[in-house]
């Protein structure tokens, strides 16, 4: 009998936290479900002519759904810049891990970043002139993920100094001016205003002839 309640008393957690794990799990899903639908509303019609029961409709979650996990239409907006970053994120965690030469993985970082802005912004139609007008709000929600590309950009150059690829002193201010002037070539990069009709293949060389210059790529 003492063996049995023991065995009991020992299952019991168990099972408390597969319940548990499935219910983070749909929290999860339906938030993210919430982001989706607001993110096609507000590209479609704009976040001014989008409102919260409209989200509610859509997402066939209904208002009181909503109200759960957003307090207002900001909040939501909020919510749908950080999935847009963090989509960009993992896309530059991706090639952070790949095992190439750190100066080809600097290269394919500063492209991915530029191409994935220009992606985000276009495929959002209306939403990106909020992104533009915003500036300052989007500038707050996407702190962390600048903290993380001046990461990835720290661990490569530590990686090609390391392996005789780049003769720096100073690899966190590297990283910081590389991450800041990618951020600064946003805009023309997704105006086209950059190499006057070059593609990204014949713009390659161009680049990384400038970036080895300046890293004092060892040869």
């Amino acid at each position: 009998m003492t063996q049995r309640c023991a065995i009991f008393v020992h299952e019991r957690p168990k099972k408390e936290t597969k319940t548990i794990g499935k219910e983070i799990m749909s929290i999860s899903k339906t938030r993210q479900t919430l982001v989706d639908v607001a993110r096609q509303l507000f590209a479609k019609k704009g976040i001014a002519n989008t409102t919260m029961n409209d989200i509610a409709v859509a997402s066939g979650k209904g208002r009181r759904t909503l109200y759960t996990y957003f307090n207002s239409k900001e909040d939501v907006y909020l919510a749908v810049i950080e999935g847009e970053l963090e989509r960009l994120s993992e896309k530059l965690d991706e090639v952070a891990a790949k095992k190439t030469r750190p100066h080809d993985k600097i290269i394919e970082l500063i492209y991915t970043h530029l191409s994935l802005i220009k992606e985000t912004v276009v495929r959002n139609g209306n939403l990106r002139a909020e992104f533009f007008r915003n500036i300052w709000t989007v500038e707050k929600v996407r702190k962390n993920f600048d903290e993380d590309e001046i990461g990835l950009f720290r661990k490569v150059y530590a990686e090609g100094v390391a392996d005789g690829e780049f003769d720096i002193d100073n690899i966190d201010l590297v990283a910081d001016i590389t991450h800041y002037c990618i951020k600064g070539l946003e805009v023309p990069f997704i105006y086209g205003r950059l190499g006057h009709g070059l593609t990204e293949e014949t713009s390659k060389p161009l680049v990384a002839k400038v970036v080895y210059g300046a890293l004092g790529k060892r040869r």
